[in-house]
């Protein structure tokens, strides 16, 4: 096992001191032109990270940009048995090209990762509350939910104006093991939804380049026009005359930004 991804379950070891779970969350998609963004949660426990999965086969987990389509495949595979097995638990949450126009790309990054969270927890479930005294009523001890005590870590800087507490971790998939967990799940799932939008709308290469702006997908958008799916903000560069691009970013640097709005989301 790499020491780099032993590190990934001892930062997630240190992280769960004093916690009774560790979510990790992370986004696939954010810098694509075309297709949803998709967010994954991993809630993993004290017990999941000593047991034997995670000290004999975690360090095959890693940031799921550093892993091949085909192992990807293979740790989604056996994540679904530590699911069913109760072992973990994990959520995935996306938002439409629609709200990536309506709410820019940052705010549809947090609506998915408000989603995938919700899978395992609703924000409610964080808030402290009182508990009741000696003379609160039967009904009021019935409804007191002490807050869960679970930690959560998100790829890349804090983020505002999000309903969840929350850690930001820089580089959060190449340090956490759940956050990697969630970064291969959100990867692989929305692989597998521009696979089916592929046979939707063929011509553009979705199933190859999964949405991203290579080569190939600039020149068949230019050749075929907008799709359904093609965020509309992230194409205005491309179709703008000539004239109108004079000391403006060449359609490279639109990708930069695309895949950097707001610094902070990973």
């Amino acid at each position: 096992m790499p020491a780099k991804r032993r590190q990934l379950r001892g930062f997630d070891l240190k992280q769960i001191f004093g916690f009774g779970g560790l979510i990790g969350v992370d986004e696939a998609g954010r810098g694509a032109l075309a297709g949803p963004v998709v967010a994954a949660a991993v809630l993993v426990s004290p017990e999941f990270l000593e047991g034997r999965w995670a000290v004999a086969k975690s360090g095959r987990v890693n940031d799921s940009k550093q892993l091949s389509a085909a192992e990807r495949a293979e740790l989604w595979a056996e994540f679904e048995a530590l699911v069913a097995q109760g072992q973990i638990h994990a959520h995935f949450g996306t938002a439409s090209v629609a709200e990536v126009e309506l709410l820019n790309i940052l705010g549809a990054t947090k609506a998915a990762m408000r989603r995938a969270l919700e899978g395992i927890y609703p924000p409610s479930a964080f808030v402290r509350q009182e508990e009741p005294d000696l003379f609160a009523s039967e009904a009021e001890r019935a409804a007191f939910q002490p807050a869960v005590s679970c930690k959560i870590l998100i790829d890349g800087l804090p983020l505002r104006h999000f309903p969840y507490p929350h850690h930001g971790v820089v580089n959060g998939d190449a340090r956490s093991l759940c956050v990697a967990m969630a970064s291969i799940i959100a990867k692989v799932t929305r692989d597998r939804l521009m696979d089916d939008l592929d046979r939707v709308h063929p011509g553009y290469g979705f199933a190859q380049h999964k949405g991203y702006g290579t080569e190939e997908h600039r020149e068949a958008i230019l050749r075929l026009g907008r799709s359904a799916v093609h965020r509309d903000s992230f194409l205005r560069k491309l179709f703008a005359r000539p004239r109108d691009l004079e000391g403006q970013m060449t359609f490279g640097a639109v990708e930069n930004e695309a895949d950097n709005p707001g610094a902070g989301v990973g």
